[in-house]
């Protein structure tokens, strides 16, 4: 009889109650042989989802083992744990008493928070040890910048004092003093360190507590007398001060001004250390006072501008001795440029510039423009411009539509000789002009002239009608430096009969036939040195380099690639030709004529050109000198066509 739902539920709960059962015992029986008797139709050949039973039975069972594996896992981790745990503790409370630990090292330090600059700050370090072992061979360190705050390794001061042993559970007291220089309200870190060992230990064991200082007033005061307003092209001074107010004195001051763009340095009272911007002032000691006056000049500037120049006072650097290393105090002076009230400006050869460089060869081409900028009238207006320098000529000066004082060098034009400088109407403008032609800057009477320059200063002045009030003096002034540049010559000659070489090959040259020339290149400078001089020039197809050169260590090379030769003559003195012996290369060149070039006379190199700088114009100066050709006119042994191809 087939089992119900019912029936297979029974079983199977009567079956888990037997497995689980502890009075539950398996019956055995014993046969003595096997028999196989016949099934009754009533018992099931299988369990529907049994399968699916038998699976929920095992699967609960396995999950049950799990769990108690993994909590007996757990608990045995635990134990283990505790005991190491316990076993540390005991081994850190009766075997490790050495053990010393910095977060039972504390530093204090109290002191005032703010400071004068370069006045001494007393500082109370506190130092307490509370560990179980002494600290040996303690050492208090304390770091800081020589200034301003910040700083590197290079730019810091170090204090190191002994302090030995302290105590386990001790206190260690220590008054340090310093004296911190920086500008007003810089913040100035300060670094506390000990240094300490422990027993048994070779080890440096370090520990640091920080602490800033704030800088209430700078140890040197500094101010600047200069106007607040210029006009373009005006001279302009600038008075510096500086007074140190600390009670000790400082070594190695320097002053420091960095110019805007536009301002030409004139002279200064002192003369700078360095450049034109640093003075080194030395030890200043306590109240005295430091003065540095300069004078200069606004050029290239437009109204409305502002121009600023920044003035720093401090100690001098340890590893550059043309930099401030600490900045003790620094200020801003700046100057707002207006348009003048009368306006002069100079231009030379038709150019506005502070400097010029022209040739002696030229003359000097000067016109002065001048504006009336005011809303009133102008009377009574003077040019006057004093020529000096020693690269003019007197007698060459010529002042159109004005007056020339050869005595005093100076050209005037007033309401004398052009009547309409009685009464310059408001924005009236206008220009005079003038012409200069320079000296010879070698010749026999004067010799050679030395840094050959021209100087042109420009002065306008005039009066201003004012309704109520005397009339008020007005003023300008402009000047110009010219340097001439140094006539460097260069001469080209090819010979054959002459010169260091012996040539060969026929005369007149013959095609496809070599002959052998020599070229010869000569040197001459005037009155200034000429720096980075070389002389190139480029050889023809049917021409190649011999490869000797006279004298030999003349620095004379070809590039057969270009074809070029190079005379690198590198410094050409001032003199050379002249007062000196002039400088001279001789090398040796090889014809082959072409039967094309028959009844012609065939190049033999091509335009020499020299080339260098001159070092007191500070222009590139060239000069340049024709090709040479077969048809030897500097070779008084050649003969009359000689030059000409011929079969």
């Amino acid at each position: 009889m087939p089992l119900n739902d019912g029936d297979k539920l029974n079983r199977l709960e009567e079956l888990k109650t037997k497995l689980f059962s502890k009075d539950y015992h398996t019956k055995s029986e014993h046969r003595s042989s096997f028999s196989h008797p016949q099934r009754t139709s009533d018992v099931p050949d299988s369990w529907p989802d049994s399968d699916k039973a038998m699976d929920g039975l095992l699967g609960y069972g396995e999950k049950f083992f799990m769990k108690t594996t993994a909590f007996k896992k757990f608990f045995i981790f635990s134990i283990v744990a505790f005991i190491l745990a316990l076993g540390y503790a005991g081994y850190v409370m009766f075997f490790s008493g050495n053990t010393v630990s910095n977060d039972n090292i504390d530093i204090s330090i109290s002191g005032n928070s703010f400071t004068a600059g370069g006045e001494e700050l007393a500082l109370l370090v506190g130092i307490t040890n509370r560990n179980n072992s002494a600290l040996n061979l303690v050492d208090l360190v304390v770091e800081y910048p020589k200034g301003g705050g910040g700083g590197t390794s290079a730019g810091m001061e170090r204090l190191r004092e002994s302090l030995g042993t302290i105590a386990a559970g001790g206190t260690r007291n220590e008054n340090i003093k310093l004296i911190l220089f920086g500008e007003q309200g810089s913040k100035i870190p300060i670094k506390v360190s000990i240094e300490y060992r422990i027993e048994g230990s070779n080890a440096i064991f370090v520990k640091t507590k920080n602490y800033e200082v704030t800088v209430s007033s700078t140890p040197i005061n500094l101010s600047v007398d200069a106007p607040f307003s210029i006009s373009p092209n005006q001279e302009i001074a600038l008075n510096i001060k500086s007074k140190l107010n600390a009670t000790a004195p400082v070594p190695n001051i320097m002053i420091k001004v960095d110019y805007p763009v536009g301002f030409v340095f004139t002279s200064s009272i002192p003369e700078p250390t360095i450049g034109n911007n640093i003075w080194n002032m030395g030890d200043l000691a306590p109240g005295v006072e430091r003065n540095v006056s300069i004078s200069g000049k606004m050029v290239g500037v437009f109204d409305g501008e502002e121009k600023s120049f920044h003035v720093f006072t401090g100690e001098q650097s340890d590893s550059d001795k043309s930099s401030i290393g600490t900045v003790f105090n620094a200020l801003t002076h700046t100057v707002l440029v207006k348009k003048p009230f009368i306006e002069a400006r100079l231009a030379i050869n038709g150019i506005y510039q502070n400097e010029y460089a022209v040739s002696s060869q030229n003359p000097i081409q000067g016109q002065i423009n001048w504006t009336n900028n005011l809303d009133t009238r102008i009377d009574d207006m003077v040019i006057q411009a004093k020529i000096s320098g020693n690269a003019f000529d007197k007698e060459t000066v010529s002042a159109e539509q004005g007056i020339y004082d050869s005595l005093q060098s100076t050209m005037t034009w007033d309401k004398f000789s052009l009547d309409k400088f009685a009464e310059i109407n408001p924005g009236e403008s206008g220009s005079v002009n003038f012409s200069i032609t320079p000296l010879p800057l070698s010749s026999d009477n004067n010799g050679i002239l030395s840094s050959p320059s021209i100087t042109i200063e420009v002065s306008l002045s005039g009066k201003q009608l004012t309704e109520g009030y005397s009339p008020a003096s007005l003023s300008n002034s402009d000047s110009k430096t010219i340097k001439i540049i140094s006539d460097a010559g260069l001469a080209a000659k090819a010979l054959y009969y002459s010169g260091p070489f012996t040539n060969t090959g026929p005369i007149p040259p013959k095609p496809e036939t070599e002959t052998t020339y020599t070229i010869v290149w000569t040197l001459s400078n005037t009155a200034n040195d000429i720096s980075k001089a070389k002389v190139t020039a480029v050889l023809p197809a049917w021409v190649r380099f011999a490869g000797t050169v006279s004298p030999p260590q003349e620095n004379l090379a070809y590039n057969s690639s270009t074809r070029e030769v190079t005379w690198e003559v590198g410094k050409l003195a001032r003199g050379t030709g002249t007062s000196a012996a002039e400088r001279t290369v001789a090398f040796q060149v090889v014809l082959t004529p072409l039967f094309s070039q028959v009844s012609t006379s065939p190049t033999l190199i091509n335009e020499a050109v020299l080339t260098g700088h001159d070092d007191f114009a500070n222009v590139d100066i060239r000069a340049s000198k024709f090709s040479l050709r077969t048809d030897l006119t500097n070779d008084s042994a050649f003969p009359a066509g000689g030059g000409v191809v011929t079969q």
